[in-house]
């Protein structure tokens, strides 16, 4: 029986839609900005099988590993848009790193996976730009992680992220809400906008159903609408680092997807019950165009976004004033937002006021 065209034809690889050279050259292209995010304890170098990093367990006493992963959800769609790759990689590394330092935990190292249906080496090498620049603010460094190519799962020009951080802290010095008693004051760090949650409410309110455009200059936000809404998350980590150095800390939350209604109540004791003041804190106004554009409920946007609250505080009363100063020392927003107070076995964790 003879042999069709077809089935005389070669196959390779790169026809099916993987370039293996391709991709070899980009990890060639990104190896000076991984090195620039090495601190003591990485061995090796990136393109090996593993990432190898030395804990110097000799410095620490009882130390214990502290994990996290994320992604940053469809606020890829937005850096699309805007053919803008240079920031979500800080987004990634912000959703990871601020999530451990809620426990205490020191950073030490970070993998990242990215996959597009066919490598951009462009969009590829500003992604891991952002997710070097994230590392080097939140103290880790990047030393593995897995760039794939899916043609057929992916659409051309779409991608996707997710990060993985480790950390370290002293088994004695993890912050687990356990501390928290009732009298104990609540301290907002500002955000600085949306950080990366919310999007696909945010795409379809702004872009889909008001037919807004990233280009769009909105008075309301004093510049174009993209450039506010790919803000990148701020990376708490310095900050936290710092203050813990000389204040106890009870409680520590990130928040993020579920506001602070499912956020700060995932710290708290049983026996507690959080007391938010709505209006101690000024809201960005990114947040009251999405509310009155979208016709959002307030329970809603509550639920949904930070609201201007990125990272949560829990802080004994006679310490108040020295942290809020030290934050005003680092440049930050801090708000006493709320309190304590005792919770009975039918209330809800936490109330607005």
């Amino acid at each position: 029986m003879g042999e069709t065209k077809e089935m005389a034809d070669t196959s390779t690889y790169k026809d099916a839609g993987v370039d293996i050279d391709k991709a070899d050259a980009f990890i060639k292209k990104i190896r000076p900005l991984v090195k620039a995010t090495y601190r003591t304890g990485v061995l090796g170098e990136i393109g090996a099988f593993g990432g190898l990093f030395h804990l110097g367990a000799e410095k620490y006493r009882d130390p214990v590993l502290v994990s996290a992963t994320d992604g940053v959800g469809t606020k890829i769609k937005i850096a699309i848009l805007m053919e803008r790759h240079d920031t979500i990689g800080i987004d990634l590394v912000a959703m990871c790193a601020n999530d451990i330092i809620t426990h205490g935990a020191t950073p030490l190292f970070f993998l990242d996976y990215l996959a597009m249906g066919s490598l951009d080496p462009d969009t590829a090498t500003a992604i891991v730009e952002g997710i070097t620049n994230g590392c080097r603010q939140a103290r880790c460094s990047l030393i593995g992680g897995e760039t794939a190519e899916m043609p057929g799962i992916y659409q051309p020009g779409d991608y996707d992220l997710a990060g993985f951080v480790v950390g370290v802290v002293e088994r004695d010095h993890i912050i687990d809400g356990s501390e928290i008693a009732v009298g104990h004051r609540i301290i907002g760090i500002a955000s600085n906008g949306l950080h990366s949650n919310g999007f696909s409410l945010v795409r379809r309110v702004l872009l889909e159903r008001r037919g807004l455009k990233v280009s769009d200059e909105m008075a309301e936000l004093g510049g174009p609408l993209g450039e506010e809404i790919l803000k990148p998350t701020r990376i708490y980590v310095e900050t936290v680092l710092n203050l813990l150095r000389d204040f106890p800390l009870s409680g520590i939350c990130h928040i993020t997807g579920g506001g602070l209604t499912d956020n700060l109540p995932r710290v708290l004791p049983k026996s507690c019950r959080a007391v938010i003041h709505r209006q101690s804190w000024p809201v960005p106004p990114i947040f009251h165009l999405l509310k009155t554009l979208g016709n959002i409920p307030e329970e809603e946007m509550l639920r949904t976004f930070n609201n201007g609250i990125g990272l949560a505080l829990v802080v004994a009363e006679d310490q108040v004033a020295d942290v809020l100063l030290r934050l005003q020392g680092l440049n930050e927003q801090g708000f006493i937002i709320g309190e304590i107070a005792p919770r009975k076995e039918d209330e809800p964790p936490l109330v607005y006021v």
